[in-house]
């Protein structure tokens, strides 16, 4: 079964970075648009970085500029770089193909950002 295992979250302080991790399992990753989302508690998940097969990259506004996201398809992992985090940033932190696969989202992330 396709498993995806968020890692890497934690309390930064605003202006600090974070990078977090996701290990895909079950998934030929390479074959896949990759993404990072994220969720705060009444508020739907959105989607904040996306990498496609051939590493085109796009980024919410509030992302642009300061999260990179890379993949390692040999290793199945994908990777967010955060970077001058805002608290604003503050949410569970999700990873998933392009368009999701809802019944596989894993547990998630938890990024907490300090003002």
């Amino acid at each position: 079964q396709v498993q995806f295992v968020e890692s890497g979250g934690g309390l930064v302080q605003a202006g600090g970075s974070l990078r977090i991790s996701c290990a895909a399992s079950e998934i030929t990753l390479s074959s896949y648009t990759v993404g990072w989302y994220r969720q705060v508690p009444g508020k739907q998940r959105e989607l904040v970085a996306s990498m496609s097969t051939g590493g085109s990259t796009n980024y919410a506004n509030s992302a642009k500029g300061r999260f990179t996201i890379s993949r390692d398809n040999a290793k199945k992992t994908v990777y967010l770089q955060m970077n001058v985090l805002k608290p604003e940033d503050t949410a569970v932190y999700y990873c998933n193909v392009v368009p999701a696969w809802n019944p596989y989202w894993g547990q998630g992330t938890q990024v907490t950002v300090s003002p």
